[in-house]
C-alpha cells in the first residue's frame, strides 16, 4: 500500500476489456461494501466511479503503485527564499510522481529556543505558506508531526537499535552544539531518531534532501535494518533523493539562508521589500567601481538569476558585468523584476487563504486524519513484532 486511502469505501477495479492488473487483489468484504455503496447511489459506470472515488485510490488497484516520499519542514514561520528554492519548489513537483507526505515537524522544533504561545503560528503560517506555493492536499498528505502520537512511539522503539557512537557522530549535532552551547539537550542529540521515525513511520521509500543531510538517510537506512534484523522485517531501508538545488546562500554572501541570520527575502515580502532587500545583497567584490569588471561564477546574486531568470536575462547580465557594460544595481534591478514575477501568484494565492484560515485549518486536519490511518497500521504491525501486550 503506497498511502492512506483519503475515503472510508474501499475502491475497486472498474470494469473494463483489459484482464486485471498485477496490482489488483480482490477482498470479498471490500467488494460487498462498495457493492453495496454503488447499489445505493444507483451507479456502476467508469466515469461516474471515478467521480465518486477518490481517483488515487482507484489507481492503487488499476495502475503500478506510486512509491512513497516523506519530507519535513521545522515550522519557522512564514517561508523564505531559501526554504522555497530547497525544498518546498521540489514538493510542488514531486507530489505529481509520488505519493507524499509533508509533514511540519513541530517536535524537531522544540530542541531549540522558542516561545510557546507562538508555535501555532508559526505552524499555521508555515502551512498557509507550502499551500500557496502550490502544495496540492488532493495529490499529497500535509498535517503536523505533533498530530500523529505514533512519531514519538516510533522514535522510543528505534532508540533501542541506535547506538550511542553514531548518534555522537553526526554532523548536525556537532553543529547546532556549537550554535546553542548553554541548551545541548538530549532531544538534540537524538535528533536523527526521531527523523528516522518521521520517515519510516509512512515506509517512505524516497527522502528529499540536500548533501548536508544525507548522513542522517543513511542513520534512517541503519534503524531500518537493525529493527527488520532484530524483530523481523517490517521497514523499507529509504533512499536520499539527492535534489538538484545546491545550497542557497543569504544576501550576506557568506551563510546558507536562514530567517535567523536575517540574510533572507520572505515570500511574502513587498515588491518594494523585494528590491530594498536586494539592494542590500553582496556581489562580487572585485566590483567595487561601476567601471570595474566583474565574475558572475563569484557573484551571489547572479547565482540567483539562475533560479529566476531567463537564459537571454542571465546572458545579458554575464556579458554586461563582465565589461562592465552593467552595473550591480542593473543586475540586481533584473533580478527584482523576474524574481517579483515568480513571487506574485504566491503573495495572491497566499492573501486569499490569510482571507480563510479555517480552509488551512480544514486541510491540515484532513492530513492529520490520513496520516492517522497510516501510522497506526505501520505501528499495529511494530508491536506485533516486537511482542508488546496487546488487547
Amino acid at each position: 500500500m503506497t498511502g492512506p486511502c483519503p475515503r472510508t469505501v474501499q475502491p475497486v477495479a472498474a470494469t473494463t476489456n483489459k484482464a486485471p492488473s498485477a496490482n489488483f487483489s480482490l477482498d470479498i468484504a471490500i467488494s460487498l461494501e462498495f457493492s453495496t455503496f454503488i447499489t445505493q447511489v444507483g451507479r456502476t459506470n467508469t466515469q461516474e466511479i471515478h467521480s465518486i472515488v477518490d481517483a488515487r485510490c482507484l489507481r492503487k488497484y488499476t495502475q503500478s503503485p506510486m512509491k512513497t516520499v516523506f519530507s519535513g519542514i521545522q515550522p519557522s514561520g512564514e517561508l523564505h527564499l531559501g526554504n522555497y528554492l530547497g525544498a518546498i519548489r521540489n514538493w510542488v513537483e514531486l507530489q505529481n510522481e509520488f505519493f507524499c507526505f509533508f509533514c511540519i515537524v513541530d517536535y524537531h522544533a522544540i530542541t531549540q529556543d522558542y516561545t510557546p504561545k507562538e508555535m501555532r503560528g508559526r505552524v499555521l503560517d508555515m502551512a498557509t505558506d507550502i499551500l500557496a506555493c502550490g502544495v496540492d492536499p488532493e495529490k499529497s498528505v500535509l498535517f503536523v508531526q505533533s498530530d500523529v502520537r505514533e512519531h514519538t512511539e516510533l522514535c522510543w522503539v528505534l532508540n533501542s537499535v541506535s547506538q550511542f557512537g553514531d548518534l555522537s557522530r553526526m554532523t548536525q549535532f556537532k553543529d547546532k552544539s556549537q550554535r546553542q552551547e548553554h541548551n545541548i539537550n538530549v532531544g538534540l542529540f537524538d535528533y536523527p531518531v526521531l527523523q528516522s521515525a518521521d520517515i519510516l513511520l509512512y515506509k517512505g521509500q524516497f527522502v528529499p534532501v540536500g548533501q548536508d543531510q544525507v548522513q542522517h538517510i543513511e542513520f534512517a537506512r541503519r534503524l531500518a535494518r537493525g529493527f527488520n534484523t532484530r524483530w523481523g522485517k517490517v521497514f523499507p531501508e529509504p533512499e536520499a533523493k539527492l535534489t538538484s538545488t545546491p545550497k542557497i546562500i543569504g544576501l550576506d554572501g557568506k551563510a546558507k539562508m536562514s530567517k535567523s541570520i536575517g540574510n533572507t527575502i520572505p515570500l511574502g515580502a513587498t515588491d518594494k521589500q523585494v528590491r530594498k532587500l536586494l539592494a542590500k545583497a553582496v556581489t562580487d567584490p572585485q566590483r567595487e567601481k561601476r567601471e570595474d569588471v566583474g565574475d558572475p561564477d563569484k557573484c551571489n546574486v547572479y547565482s540567483l538569476h539562475g533560479f529566476f531568470s531567463s537564459e537571454e536575462d542571465k546572458a545579458w547580465v554575464r556579458e554586461g558585468c563582465t565589461t562592465a557594460g552593467i552595473g550591480c544595481v542593473d543586475c540586481k534591478t533584473k533580478l527584482g523584476d523576474n524574481l517579483i514575477e515568480t513571487l506574485t501568484p504566491i503573495r495572491n494565492r497566499k492573501k486569499e487563504l490569510l482571507a480563510d484560515p479555517d480552509t488551512v485549518i480544514d486541510i491540515l486536519n484532513q492530513g492529520r486524519d490520513k496520516a492517522r490511518q497510516s501510522a497506526a497500521k505501520t505501528m499495529d504491525q511494530v508491536r506485533k513484532k516486537l511482542g508488546l501486550w496487546q488487547r
